[in-house]
């Protein structure tokens, strides 16, 4: 039974199929639905516009903690043991809450039909914690406003920014917090469709006698089977509970990430130990992404343009699998085999991905047609090491968007390592590029602009490591 608070009430569902969205149970698209709320918009049914974003609410460390998703592409099993926010939920009676009043106040809204994912973001964005509060951009990314009114509801986030939280869902927290920590209780493994392990042993040991089930973790791919290819998906098992799989742990060594950390999860640690990578999470996808999206899911989809694989490569990572009470670690390099294909066996999962911590020179690019929420055409991870007479000891070059798999460009790093890093290093360096890598053509780039994108990312590189780019900057 998938159980879960809409607003203030308790909601229990025995029937409904687990690969509905949280978007078509809220409207009502496919099963009777008596709460039915159409504040909620659907837009792109691919978590790329933010009209139907929404909120869920769940505890963390004796608080609540607000995050938006996108409804479209949720599944049902998101829910469960939180608490769903929608646009209805917010005003008290006549009184419009503050968010709402801000967005009225500074005429933030025009066609109105994106408003309602716009307000749930600043809502989500009202109740953060100082310190982990986002950016207003950032908050907002992931919410696309076709009439482009983006100043004023930037004004609106302005105020929002400068008022403390004192709506009732703050002065009902601790009563949240004690109906969650009772359904929490009240667990119940299965629903229709749907299996909710609370251990990775329980994991393991399901995934040995249904090997054809499908794992959800932020389902922010896995979704899309479901509103872009129409798929059902009969059997799925959620790792929303599985503790062991939502760790971090650190050593003296390496960062030990289980598979189902979020990138939102991800972006203070790796903010400490590899700024670039951490950047670049801030353009992976939108907010409503980050929050639920995983680094296991990112590596388990094998797409050629997942952002974090190509870095990963670069910081020589090694992925941890298991299958029943086997566990075996490899390179990532090793993991995938073709586009869409992986070492994977049947029952097998990914549990953690294991990052060594080692002197390094990582560099991140990532080359989209917009700055922010979108999938990249060119994703670059270069890391190079010199000793001090300028000779490159050790290079890593990985690539995204130029190959069926993110890849090493194994030639290029053949030419670097032994050489000076100069000139004719770099051109020899890009000519490797060349003639190893033929990338496709599609709506992203062609494959001329991928190889010459390539190649002047590797340039960057030499430029910033002598640098140059500060000079060039400046004389612009």
């Amino acid at each position: 039974m998938i159980r879960f608070l809409l607003n203030e009430t308790l909601v229990e569902l025995r029937d409904t199929p687990s690969d509905t969205t949280v978007l078509d149970y809220l409207r009502g698209n496919h099963s009777p639905n008596p709460d039915r709320k159409t504040g909620t918009k659907e837009g792109c049914c691919s978590g790329d516009c933010g009209a139907c974003t929404v909120v869920i609410v769940e505890p963390e460390n004796n608080h609540l903690n607000y995050q938006t998703i996108n409804a479209c592409i949720a599944l049902l099993p998101t829910l469960n043991g939180k608490q769903l926010i929608t646009v209805e939920d917010l005003a008290e009676g006549e009184k419009l809450h503050p968010v709402q009043q801000a967005m009225v106040d500074h005429h933030g809204s025009q066609c109105g039909f994106c408003t309602p994912g716009i307000i749930m973001s600043l809502f989500a964005f009202h109740h953060e914690a100082p310190e982990n509060r986002p950016g207003i951009l950032e908050a907002l990314g992931g919410n696309l406003c076709r009439c482009t009114g983006y100043q004023p509801i930037v004004d609106a986030a302005n105020e929002i920014a400068s008022l403390t939280p004192s709506d009732r869902f703050k002065n009902h927290e601790q009563g949240t917090l004690q109906k969650l920590s009772t359904l929490k209780t009240q667990r119940d493994d299965s629903a229709e469709g749907v299996f909710m392990p609370s251990s990775e042993q329980a994991l393991a040991d399901y995934l040995l006698k249904h090997p054809q089930t499908r794992l959800l973790a932020g389902g922010t791919d896995l979704g899309l089977e479901v509103t872009q290819q129409l798929k059902d998906l009969p059997s799925l098992v959620t790792l929303a509970s599985v503790k062991e799989l939502k760790e971090i742990r650190c050593t003296d060594q390496e960062i030990i990430i289980g598979s189902a950390v979020t990138y939102r999860q991800l972006e203070p640690l790796l903010a400490r130990h590899f700024p670039d990578f951490a950047h670049m999470l801030s353009r992976l996808g939108s907010q409503q992404i980050r929050n639920v999206g995983t680094l296991g899911g990112n590596i388990g989809n094998a797409s050629p343009i997942g952002d974090t694989p190509p870095v990963l490569l670069a910081l020589d990572a090694q992925v941890e699998l298991r299958k029943g009470n086997t566990v075996r670690s490899l390179p990532l390099e090793d993991f995938f085999l073709g586009y869409k294909k992986t070492l994977l066996k049947e029952s097998e999962f990914i549990a953690r991905i294991r990052i060594p911590l080692q002197a390094h020179q990582l560099k991140v690019y990532k080359l989209s047609k917009r700055y922010g929420d979108d999938i990249s055409t060119v994703l670059a991870a270069i890391n190079l090491e010199l000793d001090d007479n300028g000779l490159i000891t050790k290079a890593r070059v990985a690539l995204g968007g130029m190959a069926e798999i993110p890849k090493r460009a194994l030639a290029c790093e053949a030419i670097l390592v032994g050489s000076p890093a100069n000139s004719t290093t770099l051109k020899q360096a890009q000519e490797a590029i060349r003639s190893e890598f033929k990338p496709l053509s599609d709506v992203r780039g062609s494959s001329d602009y991928r190889l010459q994108a390539a190649c002047n990312l590797l340039e960057r590189y030499f430029l910033e490591m002598s640098g140059q780019t500060a000079r060039i900057i400046a004389h612009a």
